[in-house]
């Protein structure tokens, strides 16, 4: 899933930009780069644990930082780091649905080359775009 980690903020950032051919691909860009962030060698991180997530919202943008924010609740919440290889999104009542599954395991200092602890997405210079090439992001992490 193609995404580049960039440094050109702040030291108590993180930022990105992913992109995709269609919103899909580019959600789970965005999700793979957030993971990235916060685990240094997604190899390391086994499927050991499976969670749905079911999410609407009615803009694409806000619906792909719904699903980061997802990611960094589970983190915190239940202690798991969570890859979101496959993402379906479909309009729904005027807005859009996403549904995915997310696989993972829990945090083990022992074994995961970590990185740093994402705090959450901002909205600073957040944007989702829309181009003849597909879709790109670009996000800053709080961390």
């Amino acid at each position: 899933m193609p995404y580049e980690l960039t440094d050109e903020v702040a030291v108590a950032d993180a930022e990105f930009r992913a992109w995709g051919q269609d919103l899909p691909e580019v959600f789970a860009a965005a999700a793979e780069a957030t993971i990235n962030v916060m685990l240094r060698d997604l190899d390391g991180l086994e499927a050991r644990e499976c969670r749905r997530i079911e999410l609407e919202n009615a803009d694409a943008d806000m619906l792909l930082f719904d699903l980061l924010q997802e990611l960094i609740y589970y983190k915190d919440a239940e202690g798991l780091l969570l890859r979101v290889p496959q993402v379906s999104i479909s309009r729904a009542d005027g807005g859009y649905r996403l549904s995915a599954t997310a696989v993972g395991e829990a945090i083990d200092p022992q074994r995961h080359d970590l990185g740093v602890d994402v705090k959450a997405v901002t909205l600073h210079r957040y944007r989702l775009e829309q181009s003849d090439d597909g879709w790109s992001v670009y996000a800053i992490l709080d961390i």
